[in-house]
């Protein structure tokens, strides 16, 4: 028979037994609950939430930065939105009509109809041109710089109307729009036409010998030579000319020539050693 003792020692060793049961169910259990709890957050952020977004009173914005106009509009009415023009935008980098910003942004979650705003590229910014005529060149030049503007090529024509050296005509009419850093081209008036004289041809970047032929042609000419040695441009090739194109000249006038030649710059050319 046993004793009280020995039953008192296995009741002890059978109670420790359950409470050791007992933890480790209780663990297993919180492991499970756990396990679930996270399946349960990704079916319902993957598979559930999307579902409700999409069929329901809400849904999520398409991005249509990018698009053209009309095909973004396309997109955002095909999703149940209303797309409406905001306003244009000067972006150089954007191509004009394309949507640049949108509110809301994409993959907001909206109500269903919700407006989205659309910024829409304007292309390059644009500056409008001055009037040029009837000022002179200085005028002209410092009034295109302060707009972004730059001036272009310079011809000469003789001008009943207009004085000598004041600009008849430009290239861009004014009050036009057109892209900052455009060159605008000028005429300037070479003053009247006297009796007997004739204009003067244009001979730069012609050789010296076509210059000559050039002048015979209409009775004047070649006067003193100047050559600038310069290794950037072709030799007996004409840079510069006076009187200038297009300005008036006698029969007979010589016109004098600034001619390149082989060789550097005079500030480059190295002066010898003492």
């Amino acid at each position: 028979m046993c004793g009280p003792g020995s039953i008192d020692r296995f009741l002890l060793r059978m109670a420790s037994l359950v409470v050791r049961l007992l933890k480790k169910t209780w663990v297993q259990i919180l492991l499970a609950v756990s396990a679930g709890l996270i399946v349960l957050f990704v079916l319902l952020n993957s598979v559930l939430l999307p579902l409700y977004v999409n069929h329901g009173n809400t849904l999520r914005v398409p991005d249509v930065t990018g698009d053209e106009l009309l095909q973004a509009e396309r997109t955002l009415e095909a999703a149940g939105l209303q797309p409406i023009e905001a306003e244009t935008r000067s972006d150089p980098k954007i191509p004009v009509g394309s949507v640049v910003f949108q509110n809301p942004a994409a993959e907001s979650v909206v109500n269903h109809g919700r407006r989205v705003y659309l910024t829409v590229s304007g292309g390059e910014i644009q500056v409008v041109v001055p009037l040029l005529r009837g000022h002179s060149m200085r005028d002209a030049k410092f009034a295109l710089e302060r707009v972004g503007l730059r001036l272009g090529n310079t011809t000469f024509q003789p001008s009943d109307q207009y004085p000598e050296n004041t600009i008849i005509a430009q290239s861009f009419s004014a009050e036009l729009r057109i892209p900052r850093g455009a060159r605008v081209d000028i005429t300037v008036s070479s003053g009247r036409v006297v009796t007997g004289s004739t204009l003067v041809p244009n001979l730069v970047g012609k050789t010296v010998t076509e210059g000559q032929r050039m002048l015979g042609t209409v009775g004047l000419g070649v006067g003193n030579i100047t050559y600038q040695p310069s290794y950037e441009l072709v030799p007996n090739t004409i840079v510069e000319q006076f009187p200038r194109a297009g300005d008036a000249a006698l029969a007979g006038q010589k016109v004098d020539l600034f001619v390149v030649k082989a060789g550097k710059p005079e500030e480059e050319i190295a002066l010898p050693k003492k």
